[in-house]
């Protein structure tokens, strides 16, 4: 199964940020931290950005930093930036019509799934950049 790291690897970005206390931070320095390329640190940034998270500056010497106050950052704010994807998924596999399980396996899911994801976002929203944060710094 694939696994998307996006939202992991965005929150790391945001701390790293938040860490340097407003210096400005080059996607090469934050792929060092995160041990990924700086590419894929780009793309990442880009989605910060247009969620008004971070602000850019562009060119050979471009940098970055936070937009907000870490404490004014929840990780919805993150999660949503990025367009991670939902906690979990529903097959595709196409229904086996003798089997009433399969028929309606799909419909009673989505039910107990779309509360799951609610609940999640809603604690993501409780726990600020500000949190994770005062973690790293024990």
């Amino acid at each position: 199964m694939a696994v998307n790291t996006q939202f992991s690897i965005a929150v790391h970005i945001m701390a790293a940020l938040g860490y340097r206390c407003g210096e400005d931070a080059t996607s090469s320095r934050l792929a060092l931290s995160v041990n990924t390329s700086p590419s894929f640190v780009r793309r990442v940034l880009s989605k910060l950005s247009k969620a008004g998270l971070i602000e850019t500056t562009t060119g050979k010497s471009g940098s970055c930093r936070l937009a907000k106050e870490p404490k004014s950052i929840s990780l919805l704010d993150i999660y949503l930036a990025v367009d991670a994807p939902k906690a979990f998924s529903i097959h595709s596999y196409p229904e086996q019509k003798p089997c009433a399980v399969s028929c309606h396996i799909k419909m009673a899911l989505e039910n107990a799934l779309t509360k799951t994801q609610k609940a999640m976002e809603a604690s993501l929203a409780e726990i600020t950049l500000a949190c994770i944060l005062a973690d790293v710094k024990r």
